[in-house]
Formats: structure tokens, sequence, C-alpha cells
């Protein structure tokens, strides 16, 4: 009879495991003061229909729905850096904006870490890099982590917010022209590509390239931007990144400001404490600006 009821179970187990996308839930609670205490590990969507994409989701107490931020990760173009990448966290930046009331999904994206896959953002060699390419790649692995958590019960339908981190931020920009109503705002810290050429501090791979594709992504823009870089930024420096934000602002909104240095490389400032604290009153702005811009109906 034992074994009987095993097998009968057995049809039933292979449903539960079958779907890639499934959400693995691990709740557990913090002791840090201001840190999400909810974290689930999830599986989203990617391009290769065969892989689904790890992720996170932090959010804050109750059933929703939320507004929903999503948060896109650096990248390299380095292989066995992308495979040794841990999942990517922002457990800070997560904490801010669970605080403020948004669920918050950080995904892994193909070619990184436990997701592995083919990496799609390939910019290719220094001086013939894709940029334009590589941005909307980037772009279309965050719409459709995006696209799948809007369909979710507990997630609110409209006012999403990315947020992108050099290479994801590169990708956000690619976004500027999607529905307002579905993403209301873009924040992109040191947006961009090629930087830190050869592993060199300051350099840029084909810098020409990077700024007609950020004129590109802002001529169809209607979604406001936060460009944020800090003062000592090796990889995309104010001053260029300046330079970036102007072409993309041919076209479109963009809010460019200049952060103080944080730690000994401020291209990394968002994945710190002491740089959120930082950018507190530009992210604020930017999530305020959106906020009563439209009224949610369930």
């Amino acid at each position: 009879m034992r074994l009987f009821n095993i097998l009968a179970l057995l049809p039933l187990l292979s449903l539960l495991t079958a779907s890639p996308l499934c959400a693995q839930v691990t709740l557990g609670s913090s002791g840090a003061e201001g840190e999400p205490f909810r974290r689930q590990e999830w599986r989203v969507p990617s391009p290769d229909t065969d892989i689904a994409a790890h992720a996170l989701l932090f959010r804050p107490p109750g059933a929703g729905p939320f507004r929903l931020a999503v948060i896109a990760h650096a990248s390299t173009q380095n292989v066995l850096r992308r495979a040794q990448m841990p999942q990517p966290e922002y457990r800070a930046l997560a904490a801010f904006l669970v605080a403020r009331g948004f669920a918050v999904l950080v995904p892994e994206r193909l070619g990184h870490g436990a997701t592995g896959g083919r990496y799609v953002e390939d910019q290719g060699g220094c001086d013939e890099a894709d940029y334009a390419r590589s941005a909307r790649a980037t772009a279309d692995e965050i719409s459709r982590a995006l696209e799948f958590l809007r369909n979710q019960d507990f997630i609110r339908k409209d006012a999403a917010v990315v947020i992108g981190h050099s290479a994801g931020g590169w990708g956000a920009l690619a976004l500027a022209g999607a529905d307002p109503n579905v993403i209301s705002a873009i924040v992109a810290f040191a947006p961009g590509r090629g930087g830190h050429a050869n592993d060199e501090a300051n350099r840029i791979c084909a810098p020409q390239t990077l700024l007609a594709a950020a004129a590109e992504f802002g001529k169809p823009a209607r979604i406001p931007v936060t460009w944020l870089v800090a003062a000592n930024d090796s990889y995309f420096a104010p001053a260029f990144s300046r330079r970036l934000a102007d072409a993309f602002r041919g076209g479109g909104k963009v809010d460019f400001r200049t952060l103080p240095a944080i730690g000994s490389e401020g291209h990394w400032m968002i994945e710190l404490e002491t740089g959120v604290k930082a950018a507190r009153g530009e992210l604020d702005r930017a999530l305020d600006q959106t906020k009563s811009a439209r009224s949610y109906k369930p």
C-alpha cells in the first residue's frame, strides 16, 4: 500500500517541478536594520527558451499590489568573470526601495553566473564594438523579466521603475522609448559599455560609437531618465558621462547628476550602502516625480 501511494504521487511531483518559471521561495528575515525581510528566489524568462534565468525578489509586507522596480546588473566581456559572477543582490538598494513600497526584482541575465547560457549582449571587439545591438539585447532581457512580474497578482500593472548599473544601465537607456504607462522612470548608474578597455582606467573602446548609440536611444525616448555617476568613476568619468547624457538628451529628458566620490572606485557605488545613501536624494526625486502622475486602479 505504501509503494502504491508513492507511485500515485509521482505524476503530481513531476507537474510541480516541470516549469522552470515557478518561484522557489525562501522566506527569511535579517536582524540588520533597514534590510528587506522577505527575500525570494525566482526563475524568470530569458531569450533562450530552454533556460530560465535566476532572479531575486524582495517584497514589502502585505499582499500588494506593489509597484515594481527591476534592477539590471553590470556585466563584463570577460568570459571567466561572467561565469564566476555571484547572484546580484544590490541589497542596500533593494532595502531602500522596499521601504518605499516597491517589490524589487534583480534578474540575472544569460551568460552570467548560475544562469549560464549564451552571452547575447556581446558588444564585439574594441574597434568594431556594436553598442546599440548589445544594449537592445540587454533591454530585451530586462523587458522579459519585467513583463513576467507584471503578470503576478501582487504587482501593479503600471508605474514600474527600471534601475540599471553600468551595462545594465546602458540597456535601460534602450528602453526609454517604451510605454511610459508601464515604465514610469529609468535610473541609470554610470551607464555605458566598453569602459576600462584592456583593463585600463579611464580608457573607453570606440567612445564615438558609444556617443552615437546614446543619441539613437534618446530620439524616441518618452520615459524620464535620471543619470547618476560618482566623481571617482574610472569607467565612465563624469566628464564623459555628461557627454553621453547630452547626446541622449537630444531627444530624451535627462536629469544628470554627479555624486560625491564613493570608496576607491565610484563605478561600484550602487552596490554599497554608502553609495545608496549618497544617491538617496536623487532616487527619491526620480521615484516621487512619477508616484502621483498616474492613479492606479487594480
